[in-house]
C-alpha cells in the first residue's frame, strides 16, 4: 500500500532533501503511529523470548540477551517487527532522499542499549555501514533508524557528523567503546568534526547516507533504549567481489540467505529476504 495521500505532507520535500545531502542524514517529522510501534515492541519482546513466527533457512535463533544487543534479520522472524520494516511510509522517504526510482530491503538489526551500568559498557562506535557493505556495487544505501520511545542524549541517542559522507575514512569499529580515541582518529585524518545527536520523539525516523559516520554513547536513562535500524538499497544494488586487506574474499551475511543469481553470484534482489519495498509490489 502506497502512504496515504493525506500523508504526502509528512513526506521530505525539496529543502529536506537538499539539507540530506548536504548533511548525510535527515529526520522526518512523525510519520509512524503508535499502534505500529506498540505492536512492534511486543514482536521485539517476543523476538528475545524465543517466540517467532518464521525459521527462516540460515537466519539463526536470537542469542541470550545480555549488555548491548544486536540481532540481524528479525524482521524474517518475527510478523509485527516486519510489518514495521516494511512500512510504505519509510520506503518512499528513502526513495525520495537518496533519488533511487526502486528500493528494496537490504537487512534490518534489532537493537537493544541497556542502561548505562558499571563493567557493562555499551557504546556503538563511530563508524559508517558501508565499511560493512563491501559487496554492494551501490554508493547511495541508507539506512532507517526506528525509536521505539522518545530518545534524547541521556538514552543514548545516534549521533550522526554532519557532511562525514564525502570523506575518506578508516579504521573506524562499530563495536568499539573508546569513542573519544576514534574522534582522535577522525580529527588526525584531516576532518572537521560536526557531531550533532538526533533527539527524537517516538515516531519520527531518522535517514542516513551509506558513508556517514555515526555512533552513540552511553544509555544514561532509567529503561532500556530499544530501537530497529532498517538498511535499504536501491534497486540498482548488485553483488561485486572484493577483497579485504587480508586478501580475503568479503562477504555479507546476505551472501548466505539469497538465491544465486544466472551468473552464480549472490542475488541482492531476492524477493524473500531483499523484497522490493517501493515501488510496492502488487500483491
Amino acid at each position: 500500500m502506497e502512504p496515504h495521500p493525506e500523508h504526502a505532507h509528512l513526506l521530505p520535500g525539496g529543502e529536506d532533501i537538499a539539507r540530506y545531502r548536504e548533511d548525510g542524514y535527515w529526520i522526518s517529522p512523525v510519520i509512524l503511529s503508535d499502534e505500529v510501534l506498540d505492536a512492534a515492541e511486543r514482536g521485539m519482546a517476543r523476538f528475545y523470548a524465543g517466540d517467532v513466527d518464521h525459521d527462516t533457512a540460515g537466519v539463526p535463533d536470537p542469542p541470550p540477551p545480555e549488555g548491548l544487543r544486536k540481532h540481524d534479520y528479525a524482521s524474517l522472524r518475527v510478523d509485527e517487527l516486519a510489518r514495521l520494516v516494511t512500512a510504505p511510509v519509510i520506503a518512499r522517504t528513502a526513495a525520495l532522499l537518496s533519488g533511487a526510482a526502486t528500493i528494496r530491503l537490504w537487512h534490518d538489526q534489532l537493537l537493544y542499549k541497556p542502561a548505562d551500568s558499571p563493567g557493562a559498557p555499551a557504546n556503538v562506535g563511530w563508524h559508517t555501514d558501508r565499511q560493512y557493505w563491501r559487496s554492494c556495487t551501490s554508493d547511495a544505501m541508507l539506512t532507517a533508524w526506528i525509536g521505539f520511545h522518545d530518545v534524547d542524549e541521556d538514552g543514548g541517542a545516534v549521533r550522526f557528523m554532519a557532511g562525514s559522507h564525502r570523506w575518506e575514512v578508516s579504521g573506524l569499529d562499530f563495536y568499539s567503546q573508546d569513542l573519544d580515541a576514534l574522534q582522535a582518529h577522525l580529527a588526525a585524518q584531516g576532518h572537521r568534526l560536526d557531531i550533532r545527536p538526533a533527539r527524537m520523539r517516538r515516531g519520527q525516523v531518522s535517514f542516513h547516507h551509506c558513508r556517514t559516520v555515526h555512533g552513540s554513547g552511553p544509555n544514561r536513562g532509567t529503561a532500556p533504549r530499544r530501537s530497529i535500524a532498517v538498511h535499504l538499497q536501491p534497486g540498482d544494488n548488485r553483488w561485486r567481489a572484493r577483497t579485504g586487506p587480508d586478501g580475503r574474499p568479503v562477504r555479507h551475511g546476505n551472501d548466505d540467505l539469497v538465491r544465486a543469481a544466472e551468473d552464480g553470484a549472490p542475488d541482492y534482489a531476492d524477493p524473500l529476504i531483499c523484497p522490493r519495498l517501493w515501488p510496492p509490489v502488487d500483491r
